[in-house]
């Protein structure tokens, strides 16, 4: 009974395979017309295969290059009959191309698997684009697009149109209409529509845009009797100008096989040397080749002879020069098309510059927020007190540590940097307490031994931490929400890390304000600032006054040794990057100043982002620049831009 089934089973299959063959639909006979390319599967070959099972319009067209992209595509070695097979033991089962039914069983021998290779692949991929462009699917349509315009073709210009229409979604239909002017300003056959499409695009700055539109105005040199018919000349170029050098002009009369190649002198005495027989040249004893003509008669001897490749001589040069003409020409040979690229590429060059320049300004502006975050608690010590701290910086490094330290404990990424900002405040308030009470209290009007007793300090806090921590960088991982960047276009963007440090010095500049201008504690350091011995007649105690202000510029150096680490390798050194900026902003600024110290960041943070852009290859040489110009400032301005009277401006 088992065996009757079978039989039947196995003559059923027969039949409905026989049936599809007889009847073959059209995808069928697309695939077995080009059966042998797409049976060498090559990527060379497979061109037209592919081709026309997209153009063909068939609703199983899709399904079919996705399969053969899957290596679901089998071809039975026989006839040639194409099927969608998966494989079922030894047995595949079989799915017609056309009808996507089932169509039976049949042994896994009788057929061949097509194994598309990467390059097929990517063809394949290429074809199906149309299909995904009007998926149901967003995400589909969403990745269709990025594939047009990571590889854009001709052939996608049609199908890119026709979607448009039927797009429900307004950002990608956005993506569809600006991706379809980008390819008819490239591929479409009409002039007038580039060219419409090329003045739509007046002002963008896209980096699509350009990549669009150089290749269209890219030119090419070249020499000959006359300018060819129907060139689209750039310019005419003349020998020797700025445009054009001899050399070159040379080369191309040359390559047009204008002018025979130019050997140079050594190359010639080269040739010479090798065809002396019987102590002559070309005719010319070796004796006689001390004159430049002799050497030249020699040599135009041997190209007779066939003994050396012919050479120009100068009078050849010369001639060629005068007779040819020199010009450059647009790869694109419409002068319309040109025209409106130039005039686009002007308007985008214009507003170019300008994002530029806003970008430039924006970056500048969050490296002074973090080196007045880094400078302003050394301002208050250094304003207030008059001790060089070259411990600052460990205290910006011993608040990144905490950071990392209060991770460990709280895994919510948003709490752990709210709880690590007044930890590492409290943490560097403390260590400066110690500090101030342990070293700086003995040394006080003593300023360069304060700047080797904080000297030691920071060596041997430095070394603490690598006993602490390890050598190793540590990570300080910053909350999802501050992740990517604010992009205003293809130009303009800046971290949120960076506008998070940003806000961070504006809310530090607004409470150290508060503090100093509405505050006892801060009237009393106002004092003490200028006049000490006469705020302790009047009952101010100016030992705990420095105490407590070394406390405050300490912890909030530890403040932004957590701003500064998040985007910043934590190490025992991360204080080190920062000090010398942090003295810098804080000598320019107006030592005590917490106004100086604003105008300090900006003024060196501006200088070092201008100097990096006109020198982006060499940070190093902007340092030194910035340095350099530092120096020469502070001897028209020794006391800052604004300059603080009292006991820290040498009153």
């Amino acid at each position: 009974m088992r065996s009757l089934l079978a039989a039947l089973a196995a003559v059923l299959t027969l039949a409905t395979m026989a049936l599809a063959q007889d009847a073959p639909g059209p995808l069928q006979t697309i695939l077995q017309t080009y059966r042998e390319p797409i049976q060498k599967s090559s990527r060379t070959t497979v061109g037209p295969a592919i081709a026309a099972l997209a153009g063909s319009g068939l609703p199983g067209a899709e399904t079919v290059l996705q399969a053969w992209s899957d290596r679901s595509l089998w071809v039975r070695k026989t006839d040639g009959f194409f099927a969608i097979a998966e494989t079922s033991g030894n047995d595949l089962a079989l799915t017609d191309v056309d009808s996507g039914q089932p169509i039976g069983t049949a042994p896994k021998a009788d057929f061949d698997q097509l194994r598309p290779n990467s390059g097929i692949k990517s063809v394949i991929a290429s074809a199906m684009v149309q299909f995904q462009l009007s998926s149901p699917d967003r995400a589909t349509r969403e990745k269709a697009l990025a594939s047009i315009a990571r590889d854009p073709s001709t052939d996608q210009l049609a199908p890119l149109r026709a979607s448009i229409a039927g797009e429900a979604d307004p950002v990608l239909k956005a993506q569809k209409e600006r991706l379809e002017r980008l390819l008819t300003l490239r591929f479409d056959p009409d002039e007038a529509a580039r060219v419409s499409a090329i003045k739509s695009f007046s002002g963008d700055i896209g980096v699509d845009l350009r990549a669009a539109l150089n290749p269209i105005v890219a030119t090419t040199r070249a020499a000959g009797p006359a300018v060819p018919q129907g060139a689209n000349v750039a310019q005419m170029l003349t020998p020797g100008s700025s445009a054009l050098s001899e050399d070159e002009a040379k080369a191309l009369l040359v390559s047009a096989g204008i002018l025979p190649p130019v050997i140079t002198p050594a190359e010639r005495a080269k040739a010479l040397v090798a065809n002396i027989v019987d102590g002559q040249v070309g005719g010319v004893a070796v004796a006689d080749l001390d004159s430049e003509a002799n050497r030249s008669a020699a040599y135009e001897a041997l190209e007779v002879a066939g003994a050396v490749p012919p050479a120009a001589s100068d009078a050849d040069v010369a001639a060629a020069m005068s007779s040819a003409v020199f010009y450059e020409t647009y790869a694109e040979p419409s002068p319309a098309v040109t025209d409106a690229a130039l005039v686009t590429l002007r308007s985008v060059e214009l507003r170019l510059a300008l994002n530029q320049f806003i970008d430039l300004a924006l970056d500048a502006l969050s490296l002074a927020s973090i080196y007045f975050l880094a400078a302003i608690g050394l301002a208050i010590t250094f304003g207030v007190m008059r001790v060089i701290n070259m411990a600052h910086g460990e205290f910006i490094m011993m608040g990144a540590y905490t950071g990392y330290v209060v991770q460990q404990y709280i895994a919510d990424y948003t709490i752990s940097i709210l709880v690590a900002l007044p930890a590492a405040f409290v943490v560097g308030a403390l260590a400066g307490i110690a500090m101030e009470r342990l070293v700086i209290r003995r040394l006080y009007h003593r300023p360069l031994e304060t700047l080797l007793a904080t000297f030691g300090v920071s060596i041997a806090l430095q070394q603490l931490a690598k006993n602490i921590f390890g050598t190793q960088a540590r990570p300080l991982t910053s909350p999802d929400w501050l992740g990517g960047a604010l992009t205003f276009n293809d130009i303009v963007s800046i971290s949120y890390i960076r506008i998070a440090i940003f806000v961070l010095a504006l809310i530090f500049l607004g409470v150290f304000l508060f503090i100093m201008k509405r505050t006892r504690l801060g009237l009393e350091v106002r004092a003490v600032t200028q006049n000490p011995k006469m705020a302790a007649s009047m009952g101010i105690n100016p030992e705990r006054i420095n105490m407590m202000t070394f406390a405050l510029g300490s912890g909030i150096a530890g403040i932004a040794g957590v701003a500064i680490g998040l985007f910043a390798k934590v190490t025992s050194e991360l204080g080190q990057d920062y000090i010398v900026q942090s003295f810098m902003t804080v000598v320019v600024g107006g030592v005590g100043n917490i106004w100086g110290t604003l105008l300090g960041a900006m003024l060196i943070g501006f200088l070092q982002k201008g100097i990096e852009w006109l020198n982006p290859s060499n940070t190093l040489a902007a340092q030194t620049y910035m340095i350099i110009f530092i120096i020469i400032f502070i001897q028209f301005r020794p006391r800052g831009i604004i300059a603080l009277k009292g006991r820290a401006a040498g009153d």
